[in-house]
């Protein structure tokens, strides 16, 4: 105990005067956020200190909650008032005293950004590097024919023009200001001073008497009017002049704009630069910027696609969802045979001609006829027959194809609920123009070392590393590309250093797990290399394989090492051995917990007898092993063959019906391409009639065998303080109908609905129930404040008057769910959801607690228990991503006998998971890989726990080894 820091006294002997220092630990005095009991606690500094403890016992209302909330707090008063005026007023946790209080960072588990333009090079800035670097030493190559891009002369400019056909009318354009905000007054005046008398202003020609104004907000394009022409013979010397003219005004650039001519002459704007041009393809290319790799940029950006790499476009899987039907019973969606009448008599002529049986099911009419009908046959003209009257009239028709017609109807109809109708059958396809790449084709063909920046931007973070540290240029190139290589190649090790080798640069942002995004906001923080700095961490080794795990560990002990304070909210064992210093709360959840069991290095916490975690540390508490594992029937399986989407190799996997089934590996290796990309999507579709698509396989053999499939994903149950788990449980519903069954309410004459939040009557009209206001800041995130009227309590006072066992509806919302449980349990119905709950390990959540105040692992929790109080027909399939999310040793064990009471009833359990407790109890585990990314997306391995663990080249199987033994 010699290096536990020194106790909080009041009698502390201070410092000579004149002399300042600064506390050697963190002095907590007091704290009482949530259900912390008034602790007092002593964390050193410059330390790796871990806190963890039971789910709610209190590790984030102490992390979170008070110290970042305070250093927040604290931050936000040394600012000026005027500041301050746009943050508010920041409330103050509940404690007495908090001293040595650092500058805090908190590194939360959140999604990075649901902005679709949003990727890891962007988060990370990596790609901003990248577009200098590309700009400045990037070898320009024709996108047409692949060779080098010379300069252009004026003389082979002129030639270029000449070619024109006759007649074709057009202008010479110098550029003088392009695609910037501003007025340019400057530039406007110099110009018409030089005697030019019209310019083109974003597309428009204006004439300079009539003056001209830009908008200065916007980003504006503006060309001088060198000379208007027409193509004819003898103009050669006025074309020479005008293109010297523009060459000199526009530095080197001119435009050529077609205003239009003879048949066959496309109007349009045409660069000549003398800078670069390709003479074999005659094509001029624009002077490189960074602006130019920006996908967020109209520079850069493709056009087809505005730098999103998807367009969307009508899925002809959606329009025809179940192809065993004829077109004539409906195979084809989004119109009705029998109400479009001309629609059906064309069609039928179209059939005719082309000999479609019309009543034969849709899958099985040859691939050209199917074509014919979905995506019509262009501009071919049919004679379709229709009766007027006595007489019969022909009329010439094209056949446009089902998709086409949906996707103009879609784009013309002013009607909401048509589009709503239409753009059910949508989907993002990748854009036809860039294949997704995002850039234009003139910035996709600019190389380094052989790679443009869309391929060195879909490499993996660990490719990409090795690639660009032994990148070799030579000459001034490598004198330019100095400064920018050393940052790139520093921001890439530091996220190699966290476990992200797998990811890739234009991974978007939106799909980045919340573990994920916490390590790419680590690295960054890495990158900084600030120092004296309190940093806290929220479970940072979630989403990661053991074999990771290390390397994580060892960029937090970098980041100690450099002088910061680092605390973790963590539950992982090997984090909590390498702790300086180890905080457990407890000794339960909620109103059970808020108290710090013990507090000390990793072998004081072991040998404390009271600390639940030091008893599975130290191995007397274990998570117990199955006494039997279930056994592999080859009849009942589910088979899902030929999955090759995202790295998947084409594989195939077989998951054991009515078994317990972990899918393993290392991040990255393709666990949740299989399973939430290929199988949730394609058994929803099947089993649910869902509307959901899958990625890429061959088929799936075996969801016969259920009757229904449920994903428990980590996913808020709700977006706004409104919803929580009351109500997503249901058991809101049998609570109301209590309330409306006493006296009281009877007298009232109070129905269910009276105590309801969520319609009008019983509930306070102010917040409409919410027992928050909104308050929209504009620039900042909207925040919530308690209401003025009700003061929280959701209702009005009318409704308050209403009490079951002394208790108003509004103070049941408070109760935890072991609260709830004895208060209610006189009450069948009620009993049995709240159980589910509790056997999950959510005793300690408030029933009232707001959706968007839980964490992922809670909400997956939530969810799980909401179809553990349905019936079970013992035919579910259940996918679970990660469950143990935010879990507790003690948790764990709760969970694990939950899912092994589902496997029993013969429902079949697919988990994907990393934490060996979980896996070693599993019946069966599918272990992907060897690697992430490109190296992974195998199965390495497959069977029972200890026939994976026999498995050398299986990771998983390494680390489960020393835990189960191996099946020799």
């Amino acid at each position: 105990m010699s290096d536990a820091p020194p106790a909080i006294a009041p009698d502390v002997v201070p410092p000579p005067a004149g002399m300042v220092t600064e506390l050697d630990h963190l002095a907590v005095r007091g704290a009482r956020e949530h259900n912390l009991k008034g602790i007092d606690l002593a964390i050193p500094k410059k330390k790796l200190v871990v806190f963890t403890g039971v789910s709610g016992s209190g590790k984030s209302s102490l992390a979170f909650d008070t110290l970042f909330a305070e250093g927040q707090r604290r931050y936000v008063e040394s600012l000026s008032a005027y500041a301050r005026q746009f943050l508010g007023q920041m409330e103050k946790p509940r404690y007495e005293s908090i001293r040595g209080l650092s500058p805090t960072i908190s590194i939360e588990q959140k999604t990075v950004s649901k902005n679709p333009r949003s990727t890891v090079g962007t988060i990370t800035e990596i790609h901003d590097y990248l577009r200098v670097l590309y700009a400045r030493v990037g070898e320009q190559l024709c996108f047409k024919c692949e060779r080098p891009v010379e300069p252009q002369s004026a003389q082979q400019i002129v030639d270029s023009i000449l070619g024109l056909p006759e007649r074709t009318k057009y202008m010479v354009l110098a550029p003088l200001i392009s695609n910037r905000k501003g007025q340019h007054k400057d530039v406007i005046e110099e110009v018409q001073r030089e005697g030019f008398t019209r310019l083109r202003v974003n597309g428009e020609v204006v004439r300079l008497e009539d003056g001209v104004e830009l908008d200065k907000k916007k980003r504006n394009s503006v060309e001088v009017v060198v000379d208007r022409l027409v193509a004819k013979d003898g103009i050669r010397p006025r074309v020479t002049d005008s293109v010297e003219t523009a060459l000199k005004r526009g530095e080197g650039k001119l435009v050529v704009a077609v205003l239009g001519g003879p048949d066959g002459v496309e109007a349009g704007d045409k660069l000549y630069s003398e800078h670069r041009y390709c003479s074999y393809c005659d094509v001029s290319f624009p002077e490189l910027s960074p602006q130019s790799f920006s996908f967020n940029s109209p520079l850069g950006m493709c056009h087809g696609c505005n730098g999103l790499g998807t367009a969307l476009r009508i899925d002809p899987e959606r329009v025809v969802p179940d192809p065993t039907l004829s077109v004539e019973n409906g195979a084809v969606k989004g119109f009705n045979l029998a109400t479009a009448r001309w629609f059906k008599r064309v069609l039928e002529t179209v059939a005719g001609e082309h000999g479609i049986d019309l009543s034969a099911p849709f899958g099985e009419l040859p691939e050209e006829q199917q074509q014919v009908i979905l995506h019509g046959t262009g501009k071919r003209q049919y004679d379709v027959r229709f009766r007027r009257g006595r007489r019969t009239v022909k009329y010439p028709c094209e056949w446009e194809g089902i998709v086409p017609r949906m996707e103009r109807l879609w784009r013309e109809t002013e009607s909401e609920d048509s589009r709503m109708r239409y753009a059910q059958y949508f989907t993002d396809a990748e854009c036809g123009e860039c294949h997704g790449a995002r850039l234009r084709p003139e910035s996709r063909s600019v190389f380094i070392g052989g790679r443009s920046i869309v391929a060195l931007t879909g490499m993996t973070i660990a490719e990409a590393h090795a690639l660009l540290s032994d990148l070799d240029l030579g000459g001034n190139r490598a004198l330019i590309a100095g400064e920018l290589l050393k940052e790139i190649v520093g921001r890439l090790s530091f996220l190699v250093n966290v476990g992200l080798t797998y990811l890739s640069l234009d991974r978007p942002g939106p799909t980045l797990s919340g573990g994920e995004g916490q390590r790419i906001r680590l690295a960054s923080q890495m990158g900084s290399e600030l120092t004296g700095v309190l940093y806290i961490l929220d479970e940072p080794s979630i989403g990661l394989h053991a074999r990771d795990n290390r390397r994580l560990i060892g960029t937090l002990e970098h980041l100690r090492d450099l002088g910061n304070s680092v605390i973790v909210v963590e539950h992982d064992a090997e984090m909590m051995e390498s702790a300086d210093w180890l905080v457990d709360f407890g000794p339960g959840a909620g109103i059970h917990g808020g108290e710090v069991v013990v507090s000390g290095p990793p072998d004081v916490v072991k040998n404390h007898e009271a600390s639940l975690t030091g008893a599975y540390m130290a191995g007397r508490r274990v998570i117990p092993m199955p006494e039997k594992r279930r056994v592999f029937d080859g009849e009942r399986v589910l088979r899902i063959e030929g999955a090759s989407a995202n790295n998947l190799k084409g594989i195939s996997a077989e998951i054991p019906v009515g078994l317990f089934t972990c899918v393993t590996g290392v991040s990255g290796a393709g666990k949740s391409t299989l399973i939430n990309d290929i199988l949730y999507p394609a058994a929803a579709r099947e089993l649910n009639g869902a509307r959901t698509l899958s990625k890429a396989h061959e088929r799936i053999v075996g969801l016969d065998h259920f009757d229904k499939v449920i994903d428990i994903d980590q996913t808020p149950i709700g977006r706004t303080p409104r919803s929580n788990p009351a109500t997503y449980t249901k058991v809101w519903d049998d609570i109301r109908k209590v309330f409306a069954g006493t006296r009281e309410a009877k007298a009232y004459g109070y129905k269910p609905g009276r105590f309801s939040f969520n319609v009008k009557g019983g509930r306070c009209e102010t917040c409409q129930g919410a027992g928050v206001t909104k308050v929209e800041m504009h620039f900042l995130a909207d925040m919530y404040v308690p209401c003025e009227a009700c003061g929280g309590k959701r209702f009005n006072d009318a409704t308050l008057r209403v009490k079951y066992l002394g208790l108003t509806i509004s103070e049941v919302l408070e109760l935890s769910v072991d609260e709830a449980a004895e208060v209610f349990a006189n009450h069948k119905r009620i009993k049995r959801i709240v159980q589910t709950l509790q056997d999950v390990g959510l005793g300690y959540v408030k029933l009232g607690q707001p959706s968007t105040t839980l964490s992922g692992g809670e909400a997956q929790r939530i969810k799980l228990s909401r179809e553990l109080a349905r019936r079970s027909t013992g035919r579910t399939l259940y996918i679970l991503d990660e469950p143990s999310t935010g879990l507790h040793f003690e948790d764990v064990r709760k969970l694990l006998k939950v899912m092994q009471r589902l496997a029993g009833k013969g429902n079949t359990i697919v988990m994907i998971e990393h934490n060996l407790d979980i896996i070693r109890t599993a019946d069966w585990i599918i272990d992907l890989g060897p690697e992430g990314g490109d190296g992974g997306g195998m199965i390495v391995a497959a069977g029972t726990p200890e026939q994976v663990a026999a498995v050398e080249g299986s990771y998983t199987g390494q680390f489960l080894k020393p835990m189960v033994g191996a099946a020799g």
